[in-house]
C-alpha cells in the first residue's frame, strides 16, 4: 500500500472495497455535517479542517478504523466510547463489530460546534 497520498480519494482507493465503503460512509457523514470543511491529507490520513484547524481524522488499518477527534471529542463521549480501545485523541472501531456511525455523527457535530465557538481545536 502506498504510504503518501495527495488526496482523500487516493487514500480510500488504496483499500479493499469493504474498507472503502466504510471510509466513504464516514467521509459522507462528516461532509454532510460540516459541508464547508476542508478535506485534506494530514499525518498521511484523511483530515477535515475548519478555519484552518483540524476537526477530525480517520483511517483504515488491518483490523480497525481509527477515528481521531482529539481528547475533547473523546472526553465528551467518554461513556459511549468506553467499550472501544482508545488512545489519547483516538478510538478504534474494529471490523468484527458494527461501525458506530451514529456515534461518529454525534462526535463530528460536537467538534463542529466546538470549532464554531472559536475554541482552539488541536489534533
Amino acid at each position: 500500500m502506498k504510504s503518501i497520498f495527495t488526496n482523500v480519494d487516493e487514500y480510500i482507493a488504496s483499500f479493499p472495497i469493504e474498507k472503502q465503503e466504510i471510509l466513504e460512509k464516514i467521509r459522507a457523514i462528516i461532509k454532510k455535517i460540516i459541508p464547508n470543511a476542508e478535506e485534506t491529507i494530514s499525518y498521511a490520513i484523511p483530515t477535515f479542517k475548519l478555519n484552518g484547524k483540524n476537526l477530525v481524522h480517520f483511517a483504515a488499518y488491518k483490523n480497525h478504523i481509527g477515528f481521531y477527534a482529539t481528547p475533547s471529542g473523546q472526553s465528551e463521549f467518554k461513556e459511549e466510547l468506553s467499550k472501544y480501545k482508545q488512545g489519547k485523541g483516538s478510538v478504534q472501531f474494529t471490523f468484527d463489530k458494527a461501525i458506530p456511525y451514529d456515534l461518529i455523527k454525534k462526535i463530528v457535530k460536537f467538534k463542529a460546534k466546538e470549532a464554531s465557538k472559536g475554541k482552539n481545536v488541536r489534533l
